[in-house]
């Protein structure tokens, strides 16, 4: 791509989690930065000279054509969730010199180890999941929004999509890396469903900033890449690491399907949880350049976030009493 330091980049979403960073990450290469939202939630950057706004929805085709009137050079999308949205932005934005849409690695239909972007299958989506919005249309309405990034490329739109995992971080409002944060730090023996080596690929927020800049200044049109930390951890090495960060000294305790079983906890009710491996390949980002943030790293400041936060992430998981069950059948044994 022709994108560099100096051109305009237009942030669909831009104050929250994912797009918060991408607006930092343009902005420390020089980009001119305009974000383009509902104003529903705080703005980090409404006193930034460097940063403007412009206010509107972007499933109102009207509000996304100001905001295409803005003229940017990249656009980066990261609040389009059903395929319409894409296929309106890809029209909209034809002209520029990279739209990268944030797409997800739930975009995935088949069980790859590692999944491959030009090798795993994508979840097929239907029209009527197209249109829905529960969290079990999720994958599907990705998958399809990457196929209308690809059809836009094929139209001469300089279209790509990054491909996340579960994305944690600072500003996280999922909370769900937060509540395995908070059992560490509240308590001295913590729980990890199953043998503790279930694998569900993460990536801290910077390393997605990252990436999607990378992506928009290197990427070829009509392809997707995977993003990923570069070292998987299991869960409880996770959860170990995330007590090395607090320097807390915490026992990880696992339990199996049958202990959990007697007080009423399944091993998919704790967050992050997999029963089959989801891990995403990330070489063909990296040969683009692309250099992530060390998981070490990114945890540390994922905690050090947390402890300055009021987010516990405890409605994610199980309830605290409930475990104290468990760790007590597990104790008899």
């Amino acid at each position: 791509m022709s994108t560099e330091t100096g051109d305009s980049v237009l942030v669909i979403g831009g104050t929250r989690f994912i797009g918060r960073y991408a607006v930092e990450e343009f902005r420390e290469h020089g980009y001119d930065v305009t974000i383009f939202n509902r104003g529903n939630h705080e703005n980090p950057f409404a006193d930034a000279d460097d940063v403007a706004h412009v206010e509107g929805d972007r499933t109102d085709d009207g509000d996304l054509a100001d905001a295409a009137a803005t003229d940017p050079d990249v656009v980066i999308d990261c609040v389009a969730y059903k395929p319409k949205e894409v296929r309106t932005a890809t029209r909209l934005f034809d002209e520029v010199d990279a739209y990268v849409y944030v797409s997800s690695g739930a975009a995935y239909g088949d069980e790859d180890v590692p999944k491959r972007e030009d090798e795993t299958t994508l979840c097929e989506c239907t029209d009527e999941q197209a249109r829905d919005d529960s969290h079990e249309t999720y994958g599907p309405r990705k998958a399809e929004g990457d196929r209308a990034v690809f059809a836009a490329a094929e139209r001469g739109v300089n279209a790509m999509s990054l491909r996340p995992p579960v994305v944690y971080g600072p500003h996280d409002y999922t909370e769900r890396f937060d509540y395995w944060i908070d059992r560490a730090a509240e308590h001295d023996r913590v729980i990890v469903p199953g043998d503790g080596t279930n694998l569900w690929h993460r990536v801290y927020v910077e390393s997605v900033a990252r990436a999607l800049r990378v992506v928009a200044e290197e990427g070829e049109p009509g392809e997707a890449y995977n993003t990923g930390d570069r070292r998987l951890l299991t869960l409880q090495e996770a959860v170990e690491t995330v007590a090395d960060a607090l320097d807390a000294d915490v026992e990880v305790v696992t339990a199996g399907e049958r202990e959990l079983a007697t007080a009423g906890i399944e091993l998919e009710d704790f967050p992050l949880y997999r029963d089959y491996p989801h891990v995403m390949s990330t070489e063909k980002l990296a040969d683009l350049g692309w250099e992530p943030v060390s998981v070490e790293d990114g945890i540390e400041r994922a905690v050090e976030d947390h402890l300055e936060s009021d987010r516990t992430g405890r409605e994610n998981g199980p309830d605290r009493d409930a475990e104290e069950r468990v760790l007590g059948v597990l104790d008899t044994l």
